[in-house]
């Protein structure tokens, strides 16, 4: 059958034709741009999973960006205390050089105490000068702020919080007491009373050190308190007086502390006394039976002391004496209790946090899990050193001259005290720069080389929904070129074939 108005075979041919023009275009589109996706169209679920990889993608080189930021900040902090803490160190010397009053001359403290101020000086400088785009680091600006800290709560210090409300609470309970180590001396009465023999000579021994005492018939139990006491910087152990004998404490609690009386020469003592130990759970009641008589402590009768045992909102905490901490991705703090506190069965709470710290962003995920922060406290002289002795609070400053650890004028307990403060400093310093240090290495460090993996396989898997395979886009190239050039060859066939009508007309 011949038709003129309608060509049938024409209009397949467009069809057809313009199909593979679109495929042309398509392939042509791919090559020119690298993308198989370049709208919704294209794949539709592929551009959903496409869009979110990317969004990942740069949230993780966002993180990697922070975390080398990180890294700068806590770089320059590292800097000024790296100086701060060779201060220190030189400072220390000039304490111990000006200890000597009898090979030094006035002017030669003076000079001393002149370089103390500069060294004071220098501190301050460079806690109030260490900076990073305007942001002082050492001052403070980075340290935790707390309140409603508890009375029992002796010391404190917050390296690192990180909460989602307005302040986080800590809260202490104790289920361990600490204890001190200790034993009681029974002497018979308020006086020694050796019988024939001349002297009673004991061995003290504690965590600083041993010290021989000997005493002769008829010495009181307060001149042995004293003659203890004299040497607890030797030893560790204060003595006090009970009414027929004394008791022996280390100054200290903890399981590192001890009480070791060791008998040199019972000096056939007279009563019945002995060395008694302490009840295991109140070192204030003295056990009554099992006491060793003089003669036989010739070995030496022991007792240690024992670590506070507690833990920080939920978490068992490591204890050291009085002292608790706790480090998790949540809370890293220290907390000191007072002698009531530590040696008490309840809970405390500690105090507040209220916000503060350095806070840096090391995951892709702006949330509270990938958030890390750190503590820096002012490194002042004014916060460094903190030594507590009589209820009187020391620190650096008190080392300058005018105050009350000016070495011209200084006495020997001074200098004691003075070089302890400068020990707590060092110990201060020393501690923030490891701890900034395993942030670099360890938190840093890793984040970055983790981040790093990450970004690498996001990426592959990006690329695989979204680029073009340059091979099977060529190839269909090649074949949608063909196919249009046959299209359109065979739509000019289609086209002519109805002029065949006209020979019908004769």
């Amino acid at each position: 059958m011949t038709r003129i108005n309608t060509n049938v075979q024409s209009l397949i041919a467009q069809r057809v034709l313009g199909q593979n023009n679109n495929g042309l275009s398509q392939s042509l589109e791919r090559l020119s741009t690298g993308v198989r996706i370049n709208r919704g169209k294209d794949d539709p679920a592929g551009l959903i999973a496409s869009e979110n990889l990317r969004s990942e993608l740069a949230g993780t080189r966002a993180a990697v960006t922070n975390a080398e930021r990180a890294d700068q900040v806590v770089n320059i902090a590292e800097g000024g205390l790296q100086e701060v803490s060779g201060l220190l160190t030189e400072l220390q010397g000039l304490l111990t050089a000006s200890s000597s009053e009898a090979g030094l001359s006035s002017a030669e403290k003076d000079a001393n105490q002149d370089q103390i101020d500069s060294i004071l000086q220098t501190v301050d400088r460079i806690a109030s000068a260490t900076s990073f785009q305007g942001t002082k680091l050492l001052n403070g600006n980075f340290a935790f702020e707390t309140s409603n800290v508890d009375s029992n709560v002796e010391d404190f210090k917050v390296n690192g919080a990180k909460f989602e409300s307005d302040n986080l609470d800590v809260d202490v309970v104790v289920y361990q007491s600490a204890q001190q180590a200790g034993v009681y001396l029974s002497l018979g009465g308020a006086n020694i009373d050796l019988g024939n023999q001349s002297t009673f000579t004991i061995e003290i021994s504690g965590s600083l050190g041993s010290r021989e005492v000997s005493f002769a018939s008829g010495t009181s139990v307060a001149t042995i308190v004293s003659t203890v006491n004299n040497f607890t910087d030797v030893t560790g152990i204060t003595a006090s007086a009970g009414t027929t004998g004394l008791a022996l404490r280390s100054e200290e609690y903890g399981s590192d502390e001890f009480v070791s009386v060791k008998t040199i020469d019972a000096g056939d003592i007279q009563g019945s006394g002995g060395i008694f130990g302490f009840n295991a759970t109140d070192t204030g009641t003295i056990l009554t039976s099992g006491a060793t008589t003089f003669a036989n402590a010739t070995n030496g009768v022991r007792d240690e002391g024992q670590d506070i045992g507690a833990s920080i909102n939920g978490v068992v905490a490591t204890s050291d004496g009085r002292t608790i901490s706790v480090n998790t991705d949540f809370l890293d703090a220290e907390i000191t209790l007072d002698t009531t506190a530590s040696t008490t069965l309840a809970a405390v709470s500690a105090f507040q946090i209220d916000g503060g710290g350095a806070n840096f962003q090391l995951s892709g995920n702006v949330d509270v899990i990938g958030r890390v922060s750190l503590g820096i406290s002012n490194v002042a002289a004014r916060e460094l050193g903190k030594v507590v002795d009589g209820g009187t609070n020391y620190f650096l400053s008190d080392l300058a001259g005018g105050k009350s650890l000016d070495v011209t004028k200084a006495s020997s307990q001074d200098f004691s005290r003075a070089q302890e403060v400068v020990a707590n400093a060092i110990n201060e310093i020393s501690s923030t720069r490891g701890r900034l240090g395993a942030f670099q290495k360890n938190t840093i460090g890793a984040t970055v080389r983790s981040l790093g993996v990450a970004i690498e396989n996001t990426a592959a898997a990006e690329s695989v929904i979204r680029d073009a395979d340059f091979a099977s886009e060529t190839a269909a190239l090649t074949r949608n070129q063909i196919l249009v050039s046959a299209a359109t060859n065979t739509l000019s066939l289609a086209n002519s074939s109805p002029q065949s009508a006209l020979q019908l007309l004769g």
